[in-house]
């Protein structure tokens, strides 16, 4: 595959990944609002979001390079439980980093859009650890949006 291909494929990629994330987003602070009684439903975003969960397009290559460092050949086929455990986990790690990075420096700037003091789990307001079971789902779904298989 040409480089302007992979340029090409990697920035739909990026924008199915970060169009994805907003969805994702807005259904989980609606859901959030009927906590609180709130039956308009209304979730949230930030267009600061966007780059951030468009970052999701380089989790499957990520996963791709790892199989292969741990021997996986091409044309090997994993089990599904294998794939699911092995990709889910380094994806829910790769996106907490990514996460707490991408928040500090938002925070320093001042424009963080989450702030997560006070809530259950949190490590310095940048992550809530009781979040790993959505990201390690939210990998597996970026990698199936961007390779299209199943998971």
């Amino acid at each position: 595959m040409k480089i302007t291909n992979k340029i090409r494929e990697l920035t739909r990629n990026f924008c199915r990944c970060g169009i994805a994330g907003w969805c994702l987003e807005v259904i989980f602070t609606s859901a959030e609002s009927l906590a609180l009684h709130d039956w308009r439903l209304m979730g949230k975003t930030s267009l600061l979001m966007f780059p951030i969960y468009g970052l999701g397009a380089l989790l499957a290559p990520i996963g791709q390079a790892v199989d292969g460092w741990l021997r996986v050949r091409p044309g090997e086929v994993l089990t599904v439980w294998d794939r699911i455990c092995r990709h889910g986990t380094l994806y829910m790690v790769l996106i907490f980093g990514a996460e707490y990075l991408s928040g500090a420096w938002l925070r320093s700037i001042g424009v963080c859009p989450w702030d997560y003091t006070g809530r259950h789990s949190n490590i310095n307001g940048l992550i809530r650890l009781d979040f790993a079971p959505l990201w390690f789902m939210t990998g597996l779904l970026f990698e199936r949006i961007t390779l299209g298989k199943k998971t």
